[in-house]
């Protein structure tokens, strides 16, 4: 879990233009959600710890819902899932699974588990962000989501 949530912060490292360049452009996904979601900087303090700095266009969405359209990789080896990465890229086109590229990714939790699924889904929760070190614990997650079909 401890590496899931490394790779995790690496993805806001990483310019999305960067990502454009070494991925599929059909499978990526866009849009302006995604987009709020990238503006998300860290700042590593001299504890070594990885703070999250969250800009105006995100924190108003803090703790209001809102939907986000991804690729579900799992984390844990399962065949539902109630805990997931939502990724802008699928799992056969990001970093810790063989291929070249970070892709922004975020922690879902949802109500009801679902089963896993190599297309796009839609998610609808509460965004939750954590000012807490982004070594141990992913700084932006939508917590009680549904599907959304």
């Amino acid at each position: 879990m401890k590496h899931t949530l490394f790779v995790l912060m690496l993805f806001m490292l990483n310019s999305a233009s960067a990502q454009n360049k070494q991925h599929n452009s059909n499978d990526q996904i866009k849009s302006l959600n995604w987009d709020v979601i990238g503006t998300v900087k860290f700042e590593l303090t001299d504890q070594n710890e990885l703070l999250p700095v969250y800009g105006e266009s995100i924190n108003r969405f803090r703790n209001k819902e809102f939907d986000l359209k991804g690729y579900l990789i799992p984390i844990k080896n399962s065949g539902k899932h109630q805990k997931f990465l939502l990724a802008t890229l699928p799992i056969n086109q990001c970093y810790f699974c063989g291929q070249n590229g970070v892709p922004i990714m975020i922690m879902v939790e949802m109500e009801n588990a679902i089963a896993f699924t190599d297309k796009p889904i839609r998610v609808k929760g509460i965004l939750k962000l954590t000012n807490a070190n982004a070594t141990y614990q992913p700084p932006v997650s939508i917590v009680n989501a549904k599907l959304i079909i």
